[in-house]
């Protein structure tokens, strides 16, 4: 495909008998907890053919070959939301689905940001922003409101560090 390639490997279990293990390989992403002065996360909303279905979720996106994922955030974060941070910090990497893909998603913390002229999304994306307060963010968590797992991970992580 364009964005994800599919291989069957062959192993040898620890009992020495072959299996087979089918891989999608992606190029790996990143995702961004941009936070304002009054510590609200910016989120996204777009539809997500897949889960077909609108979707909360924090700005991310396909790294490039050879991209630095920092230079990658700051792209994805501005293409898609319009602010620029002046304090960044990596947080952690983490496999999204491990069982069958090698996606590594590079999850970034955005700080004092701000409005900035922006490139804009994909042509074919369409997108809303939308500030939310880290308690309504995990209510909707509970409410079944934001599924997305990267998304998840991402406010948890802010609950527990602020």
């Amino acid at each position: 495909g364009r964005i994800i390639n599919v291989r069957q490997d062959q192993v040898c279990t620890d009992e020495g008998d072959i299996a087979f293990r089918e891989v999608v390989e992606h190029p790996g992403a990143v995702a961004v907890m941009a936070l304002d002065d009054e510590n609200k996360i910016v989120l996204v909303r777009q539809y997500r053919q897949p889960a077909k279905a609108v979707l909360y979720e924090i700005p991310a996106g396909k790294l490039e070959p050879n991209e630095d994922p920092l230079v990658c955030a700051k792209r994805e974060l501005l293409e898609e939301t319009s602010f620029k941070a002046e304090r960044w910090e990596k947080v952690f990497s983490f496999y999204t689905s491990p069982g069958f893909c090698d996606e590594v998603i590079h999850l970034f913390k955005a700080q004092k940001i701000r409005q900035a002229p922006s490139p804009g999304p994909d042509p074919d994306e369409i997108i809303e922003t939308i500030k939310v307060p880290l308690g309504k963010a995990a209510l909707m968590i509970e409410k079944g409101e934001i599924v997305d797992g990267k998304s998840i991970i991402a406010i948890q992580n802010l609950l527990i560090h602020i």
